[in-house]
C-alpha cells in the first residue's frame, strides 16, 4: 500500500491506495500540526510500504516531520494535481440539478479536494514505480 499526502500550508490531504485502479483504502484532510500523528495512525492500521509526498507547498517541512516514521518518503511531482483533483470529484460526485448543465471546469467542489490531489500523487507515484509493458 502506499499513502499519498498532499502537503500544505494549514492542511494536508492524504489517501491509502492498495492497488491502481480500486477505491482508496481510507482518504481525508488533516490540519498540517496533526500529520504525523494521523500518519502514526495509518502506519498502525495498514500495511504502508511507501509514503508518496506531492512537491508543492510544505513539503520540505512535511518530509522533515515525517522522516523518522520508518517509512521510505518519495517526493512526488504534483504539477497539475489542483485540477485533476477537481475533475475526480466531480466524477466521483456528479454535479446535479441546474449545475450539470455547467461545464465541470467552471464548477468548484462543495469542499476542499486535498484528500484527491493526494490519490493523485499515490497513483503518480505508483505510475512511475511501475515497469512499462
Amino acid at each position: 500500500m502506499i499513502l499519498g499526502i498532499d502537503p500544505g500550508t494549514r492542511k494536508c490531504g492524504y489517501a491509502v491506495l492498495a492497488k491502481p485502479g480500486e477505491p482508496p483504502a481510507t482518504i481525508g484532510i488533516v490540519d498540517t500540526p496533526s500529520l504525523a500523528g494521523r500518519v502514526g495512525e495509518l502506519l498502525r492500521q495498514f500495511p504502508i510500504a511507501a509514503i508518496a509526498l506531492g512537491s508543492g507547498t510544505h513539503a520540505a517541512l512535511v518530509a522533515a516531520r515525517l522522516a523518522t516514521c520508518g517509512v521510505p518518503l518519495h517526493v512526488v511531482n504534483e504539477y497539475e494535481t489542483t485540477l485533476r483533483a477537481r475533475a475526480r470529484y466531480f466524477d466521483d460526485h456528479p454535479p446535479r440539478g441546474w449545475k450539470r448543465w455547467v461545464p465541470r471546469g467552471m464548477l468548484l467542489p462543495p469542499r476542499p479536494i486535498d484528500d484527491y490531489a493526494a490519490l493523485l500523487i499515490a497513483e503518480r507515484f505508483v505510475a512511475a514505480a511501475t515497469p512499462a509493458g
